[in-house]
């Protein structure tokens, strides 16, 4: 192939948005002027879970991981001066996606555009947030129901856009081996086509069989993970043939965007991250005949904190390096006819076979939810523990960690972090919005929205015309927390111990010791504050604790630091344990530790993880919080013997 005749390059996109949606559209403005030629917004945790960025479960969580969207007033700042009609606009976000798709819609009528020509996506994926990320509000089968609503509005009216994108990404992160993050992915696939089906025309399906996309993650195996995408091509095809009739190959290409893994990235040693992002992207780019069509790159130092400009900015000339200097995109594919990479990809696809034939035998994959989250659960206590033998390595972690200083992460302002003013100036923005609106317009809308959520009707008008009406995030939330109830998904921790024995006899001796001096057994509660649904660390600390012979109290995510005392008084704690990843940790320990104190339970050791700054860390030792632990501690079995100790009545016999 001549240069003149180079495949066009996949999209480049940065995973943005953070304080507020001026803040986000200025950022949004300087990465399309660099070259970057889709957005992906990325929206904070109160917009992902239908709350108003003045609700309880909302403090310290405004503009932490993503922006705030709380109006249609949020989303046209969000968009001022960017023309919609030319964006390819990805939206990552999966139960309010009805919601944001109805304010991106009334913000493009606004603007004048020709709504039948919008291009892009929302993630709209409601099963993975059961099993990884915890952002779902309504019980699954509502939220499959609003999942297929999307879809066929969208075949009526915005024929350009991909109603959803089923994300496998979160599924590796926390911690799917190859064949599942297949089965998984594909079983989600095939719950929603099956509801779609009897939404759509019969002529029409095929199509919107076509219009369905993909978000994985692409991890540091990479041999592995371009395999893996050969697999998810050739069964995506095979599932559209042979389940659904799809006779048209064009509507059977498996299209797929990626972000590499953000679940590999290092504390230690950041800068190797910038060489693992590199090899990660080449998994989901050399294979021509399985190559993503859109990429975002993590930051290097994403593992810190929030990343700067000049960081996102590396990643995309990442990208752009990979795509206008090297030649790959002159060839055909490089590994048709390679033996070993045939091989591979045979062995993942027989996996994959054989895990989907298990969740269609439980009725498909509403139902296997809990089967899915438990071996989810398992499979990566199994790859916690391969690194902490050593038998994984992890370069700079467990392996070669003798280093230089970092120039890169030294200095004034080597991490972002977000402007603290900017809760309290969205809430400002929010009090000013609902004086300013007609009152009488949003409750009639809202009106029709919970009739429509209980009737089951299509919920896009109504969602639309609320929108337009201007109701906020957390009242569209409520009318379907009325309407469909709310839910709480599997933790994936079983009661049981797990077999998994190896170098736990001292810890498990010492938790005895302790719990004969306590005079019962030593009890441990887990909890997750806030809105933040990355719930791994937590269940891993659970797990290995019972393991460990503690008796464990872990309810799962999304509690109010009042729930989580009234856990520790109701349980008799002898220590609590908090993990938050969305950086809002300062603001919801300051308020537990107040409560506990408050409650009588200050002398009960509460312990800390998740992505804290030193800073940080310091502050909330300050706090009285007993220890701190980041991703750099990563030996969970050292993290046990800490707890051991904290509550151990009797130290000095222990020494």
């Amino acid at each position: 192939m001549t240069q003149a005749n180079r495949d066009k390059p996949w999209l480049f996109r940065t995973y943005a948005g953070h304080s507020t949606a001026a803040a986000s559209n200025a950022l949004y403005r300087n990465n399309l002027s660099k070259g970057q030629t889709g957005l992906s917004v990325a929206f904070d945790l109160p917009t992902q879970t239908g709350y108003d960025s003045d609700h309880e479960l909302a403090r310290g969580e405004v503009g932490k991981v993503g922006v705030p969207v709380s109006h249609l007033g949020d989303m046209r700042a969000l968009f001022n001066d960017i023309p919609l009609e030319k964006m390819n606009t990805s939206m990552t976000i999966n139960a309010t996606a009805p919601w944001l798709l109805a304010l991106y819609i009334a913000v493009a009528e606004e603007q004048g555009a020709d709504v039948s020509q919008l291009n892009g996506t929302v993630q709209n994926d409601l099963i993975k947030e059961y099993l990884s990320r915890g952002t779902y509000i309504c019980p699954p089968k509502p939220s499959l129901r609003m999942i297929t609503d999307v879809a066929a509005y969208t075949r009526q009216h915005l024929p350009k856009w991909n109603p959803m994108n089923i994300c496998s990404y979160h599924l590796q992160e926390a911690g799917a081996t190859p064949e599942q993050e297949l089965a998984f992915a594909l079983a989600t696939a095939c719950a929603v086509l099956d509801d779609l089906k009897t939404k759509v025309p019969a002529e029409h399906f095929p199509q919107m069989v076509g219009r369905i996309s993909f978000f994985v993650n692409a991890g540091i195996r990479f041999v592995t993970e371009l395999c893996k995408m050969r697999a998810f091509v050739d069964l995506w095809d095979e599932i559209c043939l042979e389940r659904y009739g799809v006779t048209d190959a064009k509507f059977r290409r498996f299209r797929y965007g990626v972000q590499v893994n953000s679940l590999g990235l290092t504390e230690q040693q950041p800068e190797n991250n910038v060489y693992r992002i590199l090899i990660e992207a080449l998994a989901v780019t050399l294979s021509k005949n399985a190559r993503a069509r859109a990429v975002q790159l993590p930051a290097w130092n994403e593992a810190l904190g929030l990343p700067r400009p000049w960081d996102q900015q590396w990643s995309l000339r990442m990208q752009q390096i990979l795509a206008y200097e090297t030649d790959l995109l002159e060839f055909d594919d490089l590994f048709d006819g390679n033996p070993a990479v045939e091989r591979k990809v045979s062995a993942l696809k027989e996996g994959a076979r054989s895990e989907l034939a298990l969740i269609d035998g439980m009725g498909g994959a509403v139902q296997a939810i809990e089967y899915m989250k438990g071996r989810l659960v398992e499979a990566n206590s199994e790859r916690i523990s391969r690194i902490e033998a050593g038998e994984t390595v992890v370069v700079g972690v467990n392996r070669f960690t003798t280093t230089e200083p970092s120039p890169l992460t030294t200095g004034e302002g080597a991490i972002m972090m977000a402007d603290p003013a900017a809760e309290a100036d969205q809430i400002a923005r929010l009090e000013a919005w609902r004086t300013s609106r007609d009152d009488a317009a949003v409750k009639s809308a809202l009106s029709e929205l919970r009739e429509a959520a209980k009737s089951g009707i299509n919920i896009m008008p109504a969602s639309i015309k609320a929108a337009k009406a201007g109701a906020t995030t957390g009242e569209w939330g409520l009318m379907l927390r009325q309407a469909f109830g709310e839910y709480r998904a599997p933790t994936g921790v079983s009661r049981n111990p797990s077999n998994r024995t190896e170098g736990l006899d001292e810890i498990r001796a010492a938790v005895d010791t302790v719990s004969t001096a306590l005079g019962r057994r030593l009890k441990f509660v887990v909890g997750k504050p806030g809105l933040d649904g990355h719930s791994n660390g937590a269940e891993q600390i659970a797990a290995r604790a019972r393991d460990c012979g503690m008796d464990i109290h872990y309810e799962g995510i999304r509690l109010t630091p009042a729930e989580i005392v009234r856990a520790a008084r109701e349980e008799a704690a002898h220590v609590v344990g908090l993990s938050i990843l969305s950086g809002s940790h300062i603001p919801l320990v300051e308020e537990l530790m107040r409560q506990m104190q408050a409650a009588g339970l200050g002398d009960i050791p509460v312990v800390v993880g998740g992505i804290i700054p030193e800073d940080d860390a310091g502050r909330l030792r300050a706090m009285g919080v007993a220890a701190v632990y980041t991703p750099k501690d990563f030996e969970l079995n050292r993290i046990m013997m800490d707890i051991v100790g904290l509550v151990d009545p009797q130290p000095a016999a222990a020494e």
